[in-house]
């Protein structure tokens, strides 16, 4: 099992691997809209703006996490949004995630963000350090569907700040339906 950091011409296994299990949990219509998140996400953000780390076993895209830029004009801090990430049905419960994620959130931190947020399952996301955060303490770019779910972590070492004005996410995260 390797983990690899970038896109390098990956964007249809990635894709595929983000249909295939977002289908498998959610149903195949999930796996559709996470797959086109996915698909823009790696195709339309510039690169200055996204970062793609990507779990392979012997040439299969087994993992992978997408971090792209999220902007609170406000704010001068570096912050980074970690949306989608999956786990290939057959890999989930081996430690795969939890791996994938230790690794990018050190490549982050080493590259200089300040903070790490997500939207997704508190359980699993507290296993590498997230913590809920309220909208009001870090504003979502949309209103979030299931605020539960609003998840923050500081790379720095000092305590998850509170982050100033409405934030602007990459284009292809900018749709009510996926908050």
């Amino acid at each position: 099992m390797e983990i690899i950091d970038g896109i390098a011409g990956r964007e249809e296994p990635i894709t595929a691997l983000f249909r295939e299990t977002f289908s498998a949990s959610e149903g195949a219509a999930e796996g559709r809209i996470v797959a086109g998140l996915a698909h823009d996400l790696l195709t339309l953000t510039p690169a200055s703006d996204i970062r793609v780390f990507r779990v392979e076993e012997t040439g299969r895209v087994i993992g992978a996490a997408i971090f792209s830029r999220l902007i609170y004009p406000m704010d001068t801090r570096r912050v980074m949004l970690l949306s989608p990430m999956a786990v290939a049905p057959d890999w989930q419960g081996c430690g795969v995630g939890q791996g994938l994620l230790r690794h990018a959130l050190e490549a982050l931190r080493a590259e200089g963000a300040e903070v790490a947020l997500t939207y997704g399952d508190p359980a699993f996301y507290r296993r590498v350090g997230f913590a809920p955060v309220t909208e009001a303490e870090v504003q979502p770019p949309l209103p979030l569907s299931a605020p539960h779910g609003w998840l923050g972590l500081s790379l720095t070492g000092d305590p998850m700040p509170a982050l100033s004005g409405v934030p602007v996410c990459a284009a292809g995260l900018n749709r009510a339906d996926i908050w």
